[in-house]
């Protein structure tokens, strides 16, 4: 029996990967929330994942909002239309963007949810995600400060042929003029491949 077990914690099914995929996009976007000082340290509380401490939001409204666009994620992941996610950070007096975190997503559409797991353990897949949260967390050496106030949006790319929710507006790419960018690391899934970036306005 201790095979069977072994084998079933280095199988990826499309449905795992799509599970683990989304739960990075979550600690991701609280990481950089609280690294950014979009909101009050005090609302957030540590939580232990990948092996760190990472901080996760307690306002009730941005979890209500974080579930919601995640939950939209979790479907376009698991039908493979998503090609991006990406957080901007803008000024709340001028709307001018000052940072663009870009995660492009790869997708192996020849996975269905009846392909043969593909073979992956999930501790490799774990050490890749810590290491992709441990560069956004240090991303605060080098990133100018932010002064202002500031507010976030997510911008999720998909198939163009997609349904997006009636809620949902249609955005512009918020590009950063005069822009510096920064790769951050990648993991991948063997289903699922996701590359991290960071733009960010050079200072005058």
């Amino acid at each position: 029996m201790a095979g069977t077990k072994v084998a079933s914690k280095n199988a990826i099914t499309l449905r795992g990967s799509t599970d683990i995929v989304a739960e990075f996009f979550e600690y991701g976007i609280n990481s950089i929330l609280y690294q950014r000082g979009i909101y009050p340290p005090e609302t957030f509380t540590r939580e232990q994942k990948y092996g760190l401490t990472l901080l996760v939001s307690t306002d009730q409204v941005l979890k209500k909002y974080l579930a919601e666009v995640l939950g939209h994620i979790k479907e376009w992941l698991y039908k493979m239309t998503v090609k991006k996610l990406v957080v901007v950070i803008a000024s709340v007096d001028t709307n001018e963007v000052l940072e663009r975190w870009q995660f492009d997503v790869e997708c192996d559409k020849t996975v269905t949810e009846n392909s043969a797991p593909r073979e992956k353990s999930e501790k490799d897949i774990k050490k890749e995600i810590c290491d992709v949260i441990r560069q956004i967390t240090a991303t605060v050496t080098f990133l100018p400060l932010l002064e202002e106030a500031c507010s976030f949006d997510l911008l999720v790319y998909t198939d163009k042929d997609f349904d997006t929710p009636d809620s949902w507006g249609e955005s512009g790419p918020q590009f950063i003029a005069n822009s510096q960018e920064v790769r951050l690391r990648s993991f991948t899934t063997t289903i699922h491949k996701v590359d991290a970036m960071v733009a960010y306005k050079k200072d005058d």
